[in-house]
């Protein structure tokens, strides 16, 4: 290690340094780190009236300590993606004042005046009147901009070569795509869910179709990714009587498949849902995936005739979303799983009073996302599977056929 580690004391005078704040006696600061990669600091003025925020990346993982030790070069893929998100969808990630890539640490607008929509979502909440579209919105942008339709190939290449993230894509290589369907250490669960977990562990055509949507994430690189885009990573709330999202800590960003950020979204949108069924809190649950998809589709679709490249045509554009949803659909089916029996859990489940029903479900929910992510067409198609995968009568259930009953009984 070869940079300064920054400690709450040492934030006045880093930032008078970095030529951020001009009143050495006008400024507090309070560490407000509560992610498992970094320390994040914010600091005001006594009347409140001006706010920063500073995130360091440490060489470590924070809550483990040296003893798993990590690249900080993680925070120049951050800043990266936020530069380049700055270019296509400044209104939708924080303000970064600067970055200090010797100590790999970033200097950004305070959002503290926000909540994190999963504990909007976790208290009650709903999502609002368009979270989701412009969730989806800001993955149209970012990546179309980032494609071979919107950048030109020699900067594409040079992208691709420098969003490079072996460390941070193996993580996911490992704790999403393959270690909840083996047994390894990282793994853990409710007790009630040892049944599940066993299947999983034994399910060899599931095991199949995660190294499928494993290979997909390791060769496909169509665009430069968020890379952890779930309901933690997104800021909502209002300035001026307007609604406000603000997308942080793509750390994980890498050229990618682009249905990984769409179904890391969808994921936690599905688990999310499956929290407020069982507290019977649902809100505007329901509408968020199609949301969500809506507002990438019609985004991407708009942006598609500025394409630099007119040999892809309208017809392959069609091609071309329809793999978008294919791979969606499975990687959030990958998501939920390990949200429930691999490393890190989402607290919409823990918190619950009794997580076992509702972890349950939401597991047999990304199981069927995985291994039919070519059938399911629509979002009410998945609507259609999460509904029987939470039907009181669900260990009774044969077939998927009765699918069709489902939707029979909508129409």
């Amino acid at each position: 290690m070869d940079y300064r580690i920054l400690e709450t004391e040492d934030v006045p005078a880093y930032l008078r340094e970095r030529g951020h704040w001009d009143d050495p006696d006008d400024i507090q600061v309070r560490e407000v780190s509560d992610g498992n990669m970094n320390r994040v600091f914010l600091a005001s003025n006594g009347a409140g009236t001006r706010g920063l925020a500073v995130k360091q990346a440490l060489p470590w993982v924070r809550v483990a300590g040296p003893s798993w030790p990590m690249s900080p070069e993680r925070a120049d893929a951050e800043a990266r993606a936020y530069q380049q998100v700055a270019r296509v969808a400044p209104d939708k990630i924080p303000a970064i004042l600067g970055y200090d890539a010797a100590n790999h640490a970033l200097v950004m607008e305070d959002m503290s005046d926000l909540e994190v929509l999963r504990t909007v979502l976790n208290e009650g909440g709903s999502y609002g009147p368009d979270t989701s579209h412009r969730i989806g919105e800001f993955v149209a942008q970012l990546t179309f901009a980032t494609s071979d339709f919107g950048m030109p190939s020699a900067e594409r290449k040079a992208l691709i070569a420098a969003s490079v993230s072996p460390e941070l894509c193996r993580i996911t290589e490992d704790v999403v795509l393959s270690e909840p369907y083996v047994e390894h250490e990282h793994n853990h669960w409710h007790p009630e869910l040892d049944d599940l977990a066993a299947e999983f562990r034994s399910d060899t055509r599931l095991r199949t179709e995660v190294a499928d949507l494993r290979h997909t994430f390791m060769t496909s690189a169509q665009a430069l990714l968020h890379g952890d885009l779930h309901t933690g990573s997104v800021m909502v709330g209002e300035r001026d009587d307007t609604p406000v999202i603000r997308v942080f800590d793509p750390e994980f960003s890498f050229v990618g498949p682009i249905g990984y950020d769409l179904g890391l979204y969808w994921a936690n949108v599905l688990v999310a849902t499956a929290r407020a069924r069982a507290l019977g809190t649902v809100t505007d649950h329901a509408a968020q995936l199609r949301l969500a998809w809506e507002g990438f589709e019609s985004e991407f679709r708009r942006l598609w005739p500025t394409r630099v490249d007119t040999f892809f045509d309208d017809a392959y554009l069609d091609r071309f979303l329809r793999r978008v949803w294919t791979d969606a659909v499975g990687f959030a089916g990958t998501e939920i799983v390990r949200r429930v029996i691999g490393f890190a859990h989402l607290t919409d489940l823990t918190t619950l009073p009794d997580p076992v029903p509702a972890s349950r479900a939401t597991l047999r929910l990304g199981r069927q996302l995985i291994l039919r992510r070519t059938e399911l067409l629509r979002p009410e198609d998945i609507e259609d599977v999460e509904a029987i995968e939470n039907a009181e009568n669900v260990a009774n259930v044969g077939s998927l056929s009765s699918v069709d009953g489902i939707r029979a009984s909508r129409m």
